[in-house]
Order: C-alpha cells, then structure tokens, then sequence
C-alpha cells in the first residue's frame, strides 16, 4: 500500500511523527481485508495487537510517498506474527514486527479456524 506524507502526519519539523509509522502499518493491514470487500471484523471475532517490535531507521518527512510491506511469518492456533516495512523509494525507513491475537467480541481470545486460517495466509503470505 502506498500513501503520502500529509502536514497532519508529521511533527513541527515536517518529521513523521513516530507514532504514525504504527498507523500506516495498521492503514495497510486494513487495506489488506478491504481489498477483498470484507473487514477486519470477521464474523466471530476481530484481532488485537499483543506485541509489537519497533524499528525506526530514517524519518519520512512532508511529501514524501511511502510504500508499506506486510509479511507472514508466524502462524499460531490464535494469533499471528507479521513483519511489516515501511519503504521511502527503496529505501527502509521503519520495519516492525507485531503479533495479532483473534478474540471474541466479548474479549476472548479464541483459535482461528480453517478459513480464517486461509484468509490469513492469502492476505499475508511471505
């Protein structure tokens, strides 16, 4: 997925500010779903992030077109662990690692069945 650096998005130097890089990557994981014509919200449950391994390398600054990567690389009964990239040109500017747990509605965590197993593999695969 690709966006653009807005005013809103950076600090009062024109920096992305640092927690927007969390943002864009959220932005892309939701595209991922949107891009199929259904939502993050499945019919039994949603996903919540547990962990989440940050890495700022360089800043992203007003203007400038960013393109977010999302990878799988851990696959569980409940949760998954993706491995997302920020680029500016060819250049990594961000990369962070985050482990998202299914739960219920009611805030349960609950093992992802065969489909949704398979939805994640074809939005995510490595």
């Amino acid at each position: 997925m690709k966006i653009r650096i807005y005013y809103e998005d950076t600090d009062t130097g024109g920096v992305v500010y640092h927690s927007n890089y969390l943002n864009f990557c959220e932005r892309a994981r939701s595209e991922a779903f949107y891009k199929l014509g259904i939502t993050p919200e499945l019919e039994n449950g949603h996903f919540v992030a547990r962990k989440v391994e940050a890495d700022y390398l360089s800043s992203a600054k007003l203007g400038d077109m960013l393109e977010i990567k999302s990878a799988l690389l851990e696959m569980k009964a409940a949760s998954f662990m993706l491995l997302q990239t920020i680029f500016k040109d060819d250049k990594k500017v961000f990369e962070m690692k985050i482990t998202l747990v299914y739960i219920t509605f009611e805030g349960k965590p609950q093992r992802l069945d065969s489909k949704n197993k398979e939805l994640i593999l074809s939005l995510f695969e490595s």
